[in-house]
């Protein structure tokens, strides 16, 4: 898997930004996806991060979230709705954060003070390449639509084929076909419905392994021509943040509530010297940054 580390600001969005022309389109558009977290902070859903059975934890959870929620929203009542719903507000899921912008990744990367002293990274994946590994009904599913990111509405389309009744394990049978089929697990990338501004404003989507269990890390290394790691070095995070939150990517504007104006405004205006580094041997939950 290819890994850079860039030495400046320039030398970063040039990586970033990198591959970027489009020659069909006659313009710039990126066709990577961008996650930004700790350096060593493993690419695990909040999902497994829970312990037992992902499977039966999964199917209790969303069940429970359906009951629960559902006189607090008003959503169509589809698993894929269900799921982006609540992976948008932290229920475990087997979904994980990531977002067209490489500045909103590097937002997550260098949210935390208290790990200024460590490297981060942004991840960056290219869609249409790991949608090459998909199977051939899926992909001609996504040509049909001229994407390389699913939808909801696609998805329900794929979980309605087949299905017998609204059981949880009946909607997800699809994907544990095409798995089969494929013999290895399989990679999608989902955009979630525009459920309130923090959605639309991270510029978010969900990754997703058709085996909860799968671990996704070791997935993208078995297929590293789609894929990179840039290194953000711990000494040039303070010039990255500053420049962020000068270009406007601030909690201020991508947790757009009181919540986030008070976030941002704390950390804005936070001196640095006041930034204890954490206790030796610590390693915080957050480690892995705010992307869930």
């Amino acid at each position: 898997m290819r890994e850079v580390r860039p030495q400046s600001w320039n030398e970063l969005m040039d990586v970033l930004h990198g591959e970027s022309w489009n020659a069909d389109l006659n313009r710039f558009r990126s066709p990577y996806v961008f996650r930004g977290q700790g350096y060593d902070a493993p690419l695990t859903t909040s999902l497994q991060r829970l312990a037992g059975n992902t499977r039966d934890i999964e199917r209790h959870l969303v069940r429970a979230f359906r009951k629960y929620a559902e006189a607090n929203v008003r959503t169509r009542d589809l698993l894929w709705y269900w799921l982006s719903l609540g992976q948008h507000h932290g229920l475990p899921t087997r979904l994980l954060d990531w977002s067209y912008s490489p500045l909103v990744a590097l937002h997550f990367a260098t949210a935390n003070e208290e790990h200024a002293d460590r490297d981060g990274v942004v991840w960056m994946v290219d869609a249409a390449r790991t949608n090459t590994h998909l199977p051939p009904a899926l992909r001609q599913l996504l040509d049909q639509e001229g994407t390389s990111v699913f939808t909801v509405e696609m998805l329900e389309m794929l979980s309605a084929q087949g299905r017998d009744g609204l059981a949880f394990d009946t909607e997800l049978t699809w994907l544990d076909r095409f798995e089969a089929e494929m013999g290895r697990p399989i990679l999608l990338f989902l955009e979630p419905p525009s459920l309130d501004q923090r959605i639309v404003q991270q510029s978010a989507l969900f990754s997703m392994l058709s085996n909860p269990d799968a671990d996704l890390e070791a997935w993208l290394r078995q297929h590293d021509d789609a894929v990179q790691r840039v290194v953000l070095p711990a000494e040039l995070k303070w010039e990255v943040r500053d420049k962020l939150d000068g270009s406007n990517i601030t909690e201020r504007t991508l947790f757009p509530d009181l919540s986030g104006l008070s976030q941002w405004l704390r950390r804005y205006y936070r001196r640095r010297e006041d930034i204890a580094p954490p206790e030796q041997g610590r390693q915080p939950e957050d480690e892995r940054n705010c992307q869930q």
